[in-house]
């Protein structure tokens, strides 16, 4: 007996090491189990949205909740993801195992390349030209109407060619279950240290030999490349692409998910938008005031729980263990 538990704390404190709980792993087994018991297909999609809305999250959060960089124009390199995979296929029928890949990198590319240019402006100024970009993006999305179809669009051939969504569950699954464990190795590590150094006092990291410049680059060209691996994986899942998947709008609700589940935690995030995507959507007479809600939201968790969701967990946490301890020592 004694074995069996030594064997079985030894797994949990594997898991623990990359950053999954038991609840964690509990969570991911109903989540793969979902297209078993779940048979309409309408809420099958609504999971697939809602779990590519998790990973997009908590690449949002690699940067503004470790860096203190917000970037208002991530939606454009999730786009851009999309925009890349499906040209390649239409133009040059390249396979989407080809094309998925090259949004990725072409997105990342971009962010290297914007990263080097703002990020040394900081703060709010950083902010301001990644929006300034993305606008640039949007527009020329819009424009480019031979090549992207402009706002009329473009149709993108599906990955899979079946009417059925769960191909497309597990391929999202085994996507958000990658990129959290690549972020979690990321913060983990020795960079990830220097990440929350530059994240709480940039000066007294840049005195300690930390450079701020490379690992803000760093950081911004790994969280535009997710975005661009997420939006390769919408193009052949949604099938028809126009600009508006570009606008800040979409930028202010990731926004809103990765603040509302607790920045610099990445899980909190990615938890919170399995449940605010599906909720949203049952709201959807209201979504004339949807970014009203996303930030009335945002407030109530900035006044009362600056950790947000996570914020949340941890006070129960600490209250049951508090009872808890209590309770075996009146017993002893």
């Amino acid at each position: 007996m004694k074995i069996a538990n030594t064997s079985w704390r030894n797994n949990m404190n594997r898991l623990s090491s990359v950053g999954i709980s038991p609840m964690g792993l509990g969570l991911l087994a109903v989540l793969s189990l979902t297209p078993v018991f779940v048979k309409d297909e309408f809420l099958l999609r609504l999971m697939i949205s809602a779990m590519m809305f998790s990973g997009l999250a908590m690449a949002f959060d690699f940067t503004g909740g470790f860096i203190n960089i917000v970037n208002f124009g991530f939606a454009a390199f999730w786009g851009m993801g999309a925009y890349v995979s499906g040209l390649l296929l239409v133009n040059f029928g390249w396979s989407p195992l080809a094309t998925i890949p090259a949004g990725t990198i072409l997105s990342g590319i971009l962010g290297f390349g914007l990263g080097l240019l703002t990020i040394r402006l900081g703060g709010i100024f950083a902010s301001c030209m990644t929006w300034f970009v993305a606008l640039a993006m949007l527009s020329s999305a819009g424009n480019l109407a031979d090549l992207t179809g402009g706002h009329a669009g473009m149709t993108v051939p599906l990955l899979f060619d079946t009417v059925q969504n769960w191909p497309y569950f597990y391929v999202i699954l085994g996507l958000i279950i990658g990129i959290y464990l690549l972020l979690n190795w990321i913060i983990k590590s020795r960079v990830g240290m220097a990440f929350r150094a530059i994240g709480q006092d940039i000066d007294a990291a840049a005195s300690s030999g930390v450079d701020p410049v490379k690992y803000k680059v760093f950081n911004f060209t790994i969280s535009c490349a997710i975005a661009g691996l997420l939006g390769g994986f919408y193009a052949h899942f949604i099938g028809i692409l126009t600009p508006q998947v570009m606008h800040t709008s979409h930028t202010v609700e990731i926004l809103a998910i990765a603040y509302i589940g607790g920045r610099g935690s990445i899980w909190g995030p990615a938890v919170c938008a399995l449940f605010m995507v599906p909720a949203m959507e049952f709201l959807k007479d209201l979504m004339e005031f949807r970014l009203i809600l996303y930030g009335a939201l945002m407030i109530l968790v900035m006044i009362y729980y600056p950790k947000g969701l996570v914020g949340v967990w941890e006070t129960l946490v600490g209250y049951f263990r508090q009872k808890t301890g209590k309770e075996a020592s009146q017993q002893g």
